[in-house]
This record gives C-alpha cells, structure tokens and sequence, in this order.
C-alpha cells in the first residue's frame, strides 16, 4: 500500500514538473473556486430559515409600518419574495408577534392562533373545545411571557357553552397571574398595564379587555383594577407637570445665558429662572368686532395707509310723510266701504300740519366667535441674573505686576454700570418674553479668592523659575567669559614663551653660523656634529620643499596655527 501511495505520489509530482506555469496557474485557479463554491453552498445551507410573523400577505403601508416598528425594537425583520413579514427563527417570529400586538399593528385578516386548530378524526365536540381553551392558554401564556419586562405567567380561560340567545350568552373570561422581572415597572405603570390587556385581548377571539383581571404574583392584587389607581395616576401627572416645568426652565436658562454670555463673557455667575404655570383647563369663549378693510396696508410705505370702515350697508330704506290741513275725501255712494286708507281717515276733519322723515338702514361688520381651550398656560418667568464686574492686576510705572507683602497680586474691582444692567435687563426681558416685575439682573462681586490664590501661585513660581532661569544663564555666561579670557591669557603666555624659545634658538643658531663661518674663514676644519647635521639636512629640505610647493607648505603652516 505504501509502496503504491509512493509510485502516486511520485507520478504527480513528475506531472506537476512537466507543466508550464499556466497550467499550474489554471489548475490552482480551479482548486481555489471549488474551494469558494463549496463555503458559499455550506453557507447558504447552514443559514437559518426565514419564519414568517404571520401566515397572511400583508397591505404593503402596514407592512412597512409593522418593518420600522420591528426595527426600533432592535428585531431584524424583512419581506419575502412572496409578501409575507419574516424574521430569522421561530423565537424571533413570538417576539415580533407580541410586540406588533402590543403597538396594536394587527393585520385584519390575520387568525395568529391557527396553528393551535388541531384537528382530527373521532373527536368529540368537548375534545376541541378543551384543545382549544388548552391551546388558547398556552398562546397566551407564550406571548405575556415573551415579554422582557415579565419572567413567568399563569393563564386560566373560561369559555361558556354557547346559547341560542346572544343576550343570555356568559361572556369569555381571563385571568393571568404575572411575576415580573426585577426591576421592571410593567405591573405599576398604567400605560404598560393597559398595553398588557391589550395584548390578551386580541390573543383571545370574543375576549373583552373588561372581562381580563391580571394579578401580581409577588402580592396577589389585581393591578388593572383602574378605578382605585387614580392617586397613583394624579401622581404621575404631577410628576410629568414638575418634568415639564424644569424642561421649560432648563431652556429659558439656556436662552437667558446664551443671550447674555455673548456680551459678558465668563462673567454670568447665575441665572434663575423659576415658571409659574397654570396646569388646569381653562376654556374661553368670545365675540370678536373688527373694521372692514377695503385696502390693505402698503409695506413699502413708512406709515400705515390701509382704508377701514367700521361697517358696510346691506340694505336702507327712506321714509318721508308730510300732511297739512283738512281736505274732503269723497267716500262712494251711500252704505258701501269708502276707499280712504285708514292713516288718512284718521286724519280726516283734523286741523293741523304733520311731516315724518326717516331712514331704515342695515349695517354689516366684521364678527368673529372665538373658543378656546388652554392647559398648561404659564402665568408668570421670574428671572434672576448675577453678573460680575471685572477684576483687574496693578502695574507700577515700569508696567510689572504690583506685589504687596503678602506675596499676593493686587487687584482693583471695577462694578457693572447701571446702564449695562438696564440694558442686560431688557435684552433678558424679551429673551424669555416677561415683564420688568419678574426679571431682576444685579451685580454682586463674586468671591474668586481660590482662583486668584491658585493664580499668584503659578504666576509666582513662573517669576522664580524666570529669575532661577535668568541668574543661571548669566553665571553660565560669566563662567564662558571667564574661560575665554584664560584661554586667551593662557595662549598669549605661551606664545610669548614660544617666541622666547625661537629667539633663544634663532640666536643660538646665528651664533653657531658665525662661528662656522668664522671657522671657515680660517681655514679650520670643521666637524657638525649628527644632531646638526640632521638639522641643516632638514632645514635645507624645508626651504626646497617650500620653494617647489610654497600652497601645501602655507597649508600646513595654517593648520598648525589653527591647532595652536
């Protein structure tokens, strides 16, 4: 076997040597995509299956509604190829259904406990209505507790006997004890109470929210017992009203210090602001008059021309009467009705002069019948705003920074002038819309000893660490100054010295040249001893060497009075 394993081996290996390049290119290229195909494939078939929220195809508005609400609630939810609402498990698809249930996003005609409807053969009518209380309870059961604020529930249902007569039929009842979870509010919060009967409602086909008692598990009391939480609900109203309250005053403050920090700096120390607001309902009811406008007010223009009436005719009527005198108004034959209308037959053998003149006109105006209903209302902003002057350093006359004994810095206060305050007040005044009653700015000096303290203290150290810094510096220059002139001291002694020395030897060496020459002239034979012959051989050799190469030779004779 081992053998056979080798000759395979050896047979693909001498294979592999016999292709070119692109062909082990193309077969790597081929491993590597079976390689990729066969992670996606393992991929896709180990990727969960979308469980639907409910078996029904939802109306697209509510779907999209139901995907945003799903989102908030931090569950991953999508649409299917055919419509439906899916999530990624069965798990997730409970939750969903709860929570949709919860915000009261149902669809119409959705049935969520079909898949409890088990039926079969050879069953008795008593056998489905017990599978079905059973199945009911345990839905029920299932969606309370999927909750997060709940840990465990009890669910107990009853379902009459249907009757002939609607009016005598018992209604469906439930009862769920609930234990929650530490910390959670679900069974003290009225919104989250009514939420949860909500729920149980609609999980529950012919289950009003009335015929629903949920109990605390930990104090067996019936919590959505409405009627006697109302101190505890006219607590959390005023805890809403205070909430709101200190909203409105944190954004006045803001408003007030934004408005004022711009033009003082850092200088706005406090601002109070304390709202007197009215919570109740007040409802006002009125008629309002106003002129007819029959032309409007020209903004181009710096006064206001509109034209206005206070009303418009609809309708006038004159009338105008005049009599004077007696006049015989002839009657008809005798026994029938005259012809005289009754205003002149009463005037009739009267003496005397009557005239009446009048006018009968109907006026139209604006009307308006203004209501209204008001809550919450603030009545009165008292602000209250401190600034604080300024706080300036002594300079003496050559412009440092006056210390007294105490080490400290002095300082001169200078307060905010009555004309800054009164313009501060009005500019606070129609920030947070008040009257001059309720807004007070005043200027009380601040107490800032801790960080004027903390202040002199750095400004005196940088002072001793400048002076330390100053006096160092200048020792350190004295001490360079001080070397320089020895160095200089030091090279003129030895370059005097140096000089003596080659006076001494230039002497020495005129002296002994003399003498050779003298010698010379004498005619005496004389003998150079090796060091001065060595030296005449060098000295010779210099001059040569100066005289054929005199730049290499001023070089040398640079550098070395450069070393020196």
């Amino acid at each position: 076997m081992n053998e056979w394993i080798k000759k395979q081996t050896e047979s693909i290996k001498g294979f592999w040597a016999k292709w070119s390049i692109v062909q082990k290119a193309i077969f790597g290229g081929i491993i590597l995509a079976a390689i990729i195909a066969l992670v996606v494939m393992l991929r896709v078939s180990s990727a969960p299956s979308a469980e639907p929220v409910f078996n029904v195809v939802i109306d697209e508005n509510v779907r999209d509604e139901m995907v945003v609400h799903l989102q908030n609630e931090g569950i991953k939810a999508s649409v299917s190829a055919d419509g439906k609402l899916v999530v990624p498990d069965s798990r997730t698809a409970q939750r969903a259904r709860s929570s949709l249930l919860l915000a009261g996003l149902q669809p119409s005609t959705n049935n969520p406990y079909e898949i409890f409807n088990v039926s079969a053969w050879a069953k008795t009518d008593f056998h489905n209505e017990k599978e079905w209380k059973d199945a009911m309870e345990r839905l029920v059961k299932r969606q309370v507790e999927s909750l997060q604020d709940v840990r465990i529930a009890y669910v107990m249902l009853t379902a009459p006997e249907k009757t002939l007569f609607a009016s005598e039929q018992e209604p469906v009842t439930a009862g769920v004890t609930v234990y929650a979870q530490p910390g959670s509010d679900i069974l003290q919060s009225k919104k989250k109470i009514k939420s949860l009967v909500n729920l149980i409602s609609k999980s529950v086909e012919g289950l009003k929210p009335e015929n629903i008692t949920i109990v605390d598990g930990t104090t067996s009391e019936a919590v959505n017992d409405f009627e006697g939480m109302e101190a505890s609900e006219r607590v959390d109203i005023t805890a809403k009203e205070q909430k709101l309250v200190q909203k409105l005053e944190a954004q006045y403050s803001s408003r007030v210090f934004e408005a004022l920090s711009s033009i003082f700096k850092n200088r706005i120390n406090r601002v109070s602001v304390k709202i007197d607001m009215d919570m109740s309902k007040e409802q006002s009811q009125a008629t309002i008059y106003s002129p007819i406008v029959f032309e409007e007010d020209n903004p181009d223009t710096p006064f206001n021309d509109s034209v206005k009436k206070d009303s418009l005719i609809l309708s006038s009527e004159t009338v105008t009467k005049s009599w004077q005198g007696t006049e015989y108004t002839p009657e008809g034959p005798g026994g029938t009705e005259g012809q005289t209308p009754a205003v002149y037959g009463d005037m009739q053998n009267v003496v005397g002069r009557m005239e009446e003149t009048g006018v009968k006109q109907n006026n139209v105006v604006n009307r308006k019948d203004v209501q209204k209903e008001e809550s919450p209302q603030i009545k009165a902003i008292t602000v209250s705003v401190n600034i604080d002057g300024v706080w300036s350093k002594k300079y003496d006359e050559k412009g440092n920074v006056v210390i007294n004994k105490n080490k400290k810095i002095e300082r001169e206060y200078t307060p905010v002038s009555e004309e800054d305050l009164a313009s501060a007040k009005d500019l606070v005044i129609k920030a947070v819309n008040s009257d001059k009653e309720h807004v007070s700015v005043t200027n009380i000096a601040v107490d800032h000893q801790e960080e004027f303290d903390a202040e002199d203290e750095s400004y005196l150290r940088k002072e001793n660490t400048r002076k330390t810094t100053l006096y160092s510096l200048a020792g350190i220059a004295f001490l360079l100054l001080a070397f320089i002139i020895f160095r200089f001291i030091n090279r003129e002694i030895e370059r005097r010295k140096r000089l003596r020395e080659e006076e001494i030897l230039r002497k020495q060496q005129a002296a002994r040249e003399a003498a050779l020459w003298e010698a010379r002239d004498q005619g005496v034979e004389v003998q150079m001893s090796v060091e001065e012959r060595k030296r005449t051989e060098l000295q010779e050799n210099a001059i040569a060497m100066a005289k054929e190469h005199p730049e290499d030779v001023a070089m040398l004779i640079r550098t070395w009075l450069m070393e020196e």
